[in-house]
Parts: structure tokens; C-alpha cells; sequence
């Protein structure tokens, strides 16, 4: 496995919606192992393709493992069924955006159906786990932070 260059806004490549993959091959398979490696380095909790300058749809992602209980997930075309209307604010930062955290509104759980090497997949997460696949998501539709908060709090 490898580190991978994480793209820094404000490269083009973050506001890009990503293309679908059309089929799970050992490069996508390596692509997403190399993204573990790289995010779990940086160190975050998520990290989306064209964070590393890939424009596929495919975000990886480990709620627990900074606390020592470590939840890996690969999603390849990930799609969000459900969005609860119950609402929570909280301070979320981006490896693509360093030392700029921001509060940002998101559902308290999302429904995402996705695929990985083992097949199909669904399933709601709450709480910091839906606050990152939310994240990871817009990444995917070529939205940043940024596009999350009032323009006035932007910088």
C-alpha cells in the first residue's frame, strides 16, 4: 500500500462531481486500500477519491479507530436513501481544507446503500458516523465545507 497526495483547495478537482464506477477491479480495490493508508496517515476519519485526485465515486471512511475501535468501510457508489429531519451542529474539518474547521448543520442519520468487494450494502448511522458519510458524500457532488456555511463565516 501508498500515501497518496491529498488535494488542497482550492483545486479544481474538489468541485467536480465524480463519475460512477462501473466495476470493482484490482485497481479500485488497491485505489481504496491506498486511501485507508492515506487517511489513516493524515490522520482523519474520511477521506473521498478526488481528495486524492481521483473523479470516481468511492469514499472510505473509520469513525472509531482514533478511539482505539477501529470500524473500516469502503463505499463505491454510494448513495443516500434517507436523510432524517432531526438536525445536529457540530465542528467538522476536511484534509483538503487544513486547519480550518467549521460548524456545519447535518442530518442526525443518513440511510446509504453502497457496494465493496463483498457486494451491496445498507445502512443508517448516527450520530459521527452520519456526520461523515454526509461529508465523504459531498465530496463525491463536488461540494466542500465551504458550500455548507453562511458565506459571511467562510474564509
Amino acid at each position: 500500500m501508498s500515501l497518496l497526495d491529498i488535494v488542497i483547495w482550492p483545486d479544481a478537482r474538489l468541485t467536480r462531481v465524480c463519475a460512477p464506477v462501473p466495476i470493482i477491479t484490482p485497481e479500485i480495490v488497491r485505489l481504496m486500500a491506498d486511501m485507508f493508508d492515506t487517511m489513516y496517515d493524515a490522520p482523519g476519519r474520511g477521506l473521498a477519491a478526488p481528495q486524492v485526485g481521483r473523479s470516481e465515486r468511492i469514499f472510505v471512511f473509520d469513525a472509531g479507530w482514533k478511539e482505539g475501535n477501529p470500524t473500516p468501510i469502503a463505499c463505491v457508489n454510494p448513495e443516500i436513501i434517507a436523510l432524517s429531519e432531526d438536525r445536529l451542529t457540530g465542528e467538522e474539518g476536511c484534509l483538503s481544507i487544513p486547519d480550518t474547521p467549521m460548524d456545519i448543520e447535518r442530518a442526525a442519520q443518513v440511510t446509504l446503500r453502497w457496494t465493496d468487494v463483498e457486494g451491496t450494502h445498507e445502512r443508517t448511522f448516527s450520530g459521527s458516523e452520519a456526520v461523515i458519510v454526509q461529508h465523504e458524500y459531498d465530496h463525491l457532488d463536488g461540494i466542500v465545507i465551504y458550500d455548507r456555511v453562511e458565506k459571511d463565516d467562510a474564509q
